[in-house]
């Protein structure tokens, strides 16, 4: 009741002072393990009667009574159900007191797992199948003791519900594009819920996004019907072009009347490398337009 009392107190002296949700977790965890020591008379007892016999039985007992953490570990010690002080151990040797003292280790390392498929459905009534993989890491060891009972496996389940609740609220194209923008949504908000329990969520990454066959074939069949529309564009405005040009080449060749001798000797010459064949032509143009000019 007295534990209850004094966390009330704390929460209430936060709100006054504007404390942020961090500083006060943070405060929290400092004051209920910090520079409280009073373990009742019976708890000086036992520490007592731990202190004697680790004494008495001096060098045996120092096995018992040293532990070692890896860099990369932290080591959050229980004195008598209560947070030790000083916070958490390591990395390298520490101390602790047999039958009295429990720890337990934190591994600090980045740690990532992937987010089981979810059917999710979107703003533009589209079922979906999204998955992602999410990269956190213990920010501080002594609050994901404390303040939770399976950092990880509550991460993990935050992370599902987080998906869920990010894509709900977009369409099905905002979902295919804007990939990077909901990541960084996503980060940001399990960031933030995990922040009372010491993790530090680094990275979101959405994986995979699986549509229904039914929508794939109707998307495929949108998409070639687009380019075919494109391709017919594409060709109608180079046939356009190319009326155009010819017709400022006819012009051009009407007005010099050797340009378009030129121009049938051109092409009697490319007619004649194409296929071996003989062509007859009776008169030279110039004596046909003489004849048909008297």
């Amino acid at each position: 009741m007295a534990e209850v009392l004094k966390l009330s107190k704390l929460e209430a002296e936060r709100s006054n002072r504007n404390e942020t949700p961090t500083a006060s977790n943070q405060r929290l965890i400092t004051e209920m393990a910090g520079d409280d020591t009073d373990h009742g008379c019976c708890g000086i007892f036992l520490l007592g009667i731990s202190m004697f016999f680790i004494i008495m039985f001096f060098p045996i007992t120092i096995w018992a009574c040293i532990k070692v953490v890896q860099e990369y570990e932290r080591a959050v010690i229980f004195r008598l159900g209560r947070l030790a002080k000083g916070g958490a151990k390591g990395p390298g040797i520490f101390f602790i007191i047999p039958c009295t003292d429990e720890y337990r280790k934190v591994d600090l390392r980045t740690v990532s797992f992937d987010v089981p498929p979810q059917e999710i459905l979107t703003k533009d009534s589209v079922t979906i199948s999204v998955d992602a993989v999410v990269y956190y890491r213990v920010q501080d060891a002594t609050m994901s003791i404390a303040n939770v009972e399976n950092a990880d496996g509550a991460t993990r389940l935050l992370a599902q519900t987080t998906l869920r609740n990010m894509l709900g609220t977009k369409s099905l194209s905002e979902v295919l594009t804007d990939r990077e923008y909901i990541s960084a949504g996503m980060q940001n908000t399990l960031d933030e819920a995990t922040d009372p329990w010491g993790i530090k969520v680094e990275r979101v990454e959405i994986k995979d996004v699986r549509l229904p066959v039914q929508l794939q074939r109707a998307m495929a069949a949108e998409a070639e019907a687009a380019r075919e529309a494109r391709a017919k564009v594409i060709a109608a405005e180079g046939e356009m072009n190319a009326s155009r040009k010819l017709k400022e080449a006819a012009d051009v060749m009407s007005e010099s009347p050797n340009a378009m001798q030129l121009r049938y000797l051109q092409t009697l010459t490319s007619i004649s490398a194409e296929k071996n064949s003989t062509i007859i032509f009776p008169l030279p143009i110039d004596m046909i337009n003489t004849a048909l000019k008297k």
